[in-house]
């Protein structure tokens, strides 16, 4: 059972997009997957076509007590990818977490009573607060999504500064899973730049696969679906598919 975090504290670059697609794109090649969304815009949620204003158990309600974690998990209409859920709840997580004993352990210790799941993936939200630190001290690898961008860049940095003091601190088995690029326009200059310099630091750990822009991408969450039941056909479907061919292939050195 491989977890692995979809992280970036900067906003905006695709994290949910790219743990929707991956998911659905993991259960759609036969592999039992749990999605978990501990992001409290519950966007990962939504996105899948469920209503998170009206649940009873979230993620929530896991944090607070691991046992429940079975109780929660809900059934999507892809055949073989489940979902623990979010909402705004989540927000209370934050607060009532500080007083905890091992608070960074929270999420871990839940994922510990599932069994029979190939993968995990975890939407975090676009901050390095306790929950995305949940989700990194329960993870074997994190998958960084950005975009092709300057500020893009300044992120990263301070992103490995938390991953360093984690692997050292908390999680001595972390692994940067790989960086992948989104939003990418080819016609922009200075989208190739940063994709060199990324290539220059990080070599291998850069999928290879680029996201393009694409409106179908955005589209499909209003419509609860992951871009390969929306729009198959479409530029973002295809550059998706070609991803989870990368990401199971890069997956088989953490077996």
């Amino acid at each position: 059972m491989l977890v692995v975090a979809v992280t970036n504290q900067k906003g905006g670059v695709g994290k949910t997009t790219t743990a929707i697609n991956l998911a659905s794109g993991l259960a759609i090649r036969g592999k039992k997957t749990l999605l978990v969304d501990i992001d409290p815009q519950g966007n990962a949620t939504s996105g899948l076509g469920i209503d998170n204003r009206i649940l009873k158990k979230t993620v929530y309600n896991v944090l607070l007590n691991p046992m429940e974690i079975n109780d929660a998990l809900l059934k999507t209409n892809i055949e073989n990818l489940f979902i623990l859920p979010s909402n705004s709840e989540l927000v209370g997580a934050e607060i009532e977490l500080i007083t905890m004993e091992r608070r960074e352990f929270r999420l871990k210790s839940a994922l510990g009573y599932l069994s029979g799941f190939d993968f995990i993936i975890i939407d975090c939200p676009p901050s390095l607060g306790i929950l995305t630190l949940n989700a990194i001290v329960a993870s074997k690898g994190l998958l960084v999504p950005m975009q092709s961008e300057y500020y893009s860049l300044e992120g990263l940095s301070r992103l490995l500064k938390t991953i360093k003091m984690v692997k050292k601190e908390l999680n001595p088995s972390l692994d940067i899973m790989g960086i992948l690029l989104t939003m990418f326009d080819g016609r922009n200059n200075l989208a190739k730049c940063v994709f060199e310099e990324i290539k220059k630091h990080f070599g291998d750990k850069l999928f290879s696969t680029l996201i393009p822009r694409n409106v179908k991408l955005s589209e499909a969450p209003s419509h609860g679906q992951p871009i390969f039941t929306f729009e198959p056909s479409s530029r973002g479907s295809l550059s998706y598919q070609l991803f989870v061919e990368e990401f199971l292939e890069r997956s088989k050195q953490y077996e």
